[in-house]
């Protein structure tokens, strides 16, 4: 009897062990991302003034490009903006970057401190404490005054005068 005992016993183990359990922990792991791509900025990265007319040279010009730049971010930001140089170069020609003004202008997705700034070679804040997000617009209006055109630009050899500038967005 004792032999029945020990099978009915082994039996019964074996109908215990019919579900088990196992857990494993799931992590998601954030980091702070930041990311900046040119939108639908003018002739493919390119802003253009033309001075063709005397009209030209005595008038304002203002050139708006919506949706300037596209922000991602985890963290609120500043953008950032400066010129790779002093000047606007043609050959051996040169105009001073300070003839044009930059301005943060409102109708883009993105919010924050909207400043307008006289460009140079350092770093000057556009937007302050822009707010985190995704795919954040940007619209930038660039503008010459008349009166630098006129003092500054009338008398400059004819050419195309060339400057890079840079948009840096920085998380705070």
């Amino acid at each position: 009897m004792s032999f029945l005992g020990a099978i009915a016993l082994e039996t019964e183990q074996v109908l215990a062990q019919n579900s088990d359990q196992v857990s494993n922990s799931v992590n998601i792991v954030l980091s702070d991302v930041i990311s900046m791509d040119i939108g639908t900025v003018a002739s493919q990265g390119t802003v253009d003034f033309n001075y063709v007319n005397t009209t030209d040279y005595n008038s304002s010009k203002k050139v708006t490009v919506p949706n300037s730049l596209v922000i991602i971010s985890s963290k609120n930001f500043d953008v950032k903006v400066k010129s790779e140089g002093p000047n606007f170069v043609s050959g051996a020609n040169v105009i001073p970057v300070d003839i044009l003004q930059i301005k943060a202008i409102p109708g883009g997705s993105l919010m924050g401190t909207l400043n307008e700034i006289t460009l140079s070679a350092t770093d000057q804040v556009l937007v302050g404490n822009a707010s985190s997000g995704a795919k954040q617009s940007l619209n930038i209006a660039y503008s010459i005054s008349a009166e630098k055109a006129s003092k500054v630009l009338l008398g400059k050899p004819k050419g195309t005068y060339a400057q890079t500038v840079t948009y840096t967005a920085t998380a705070l």
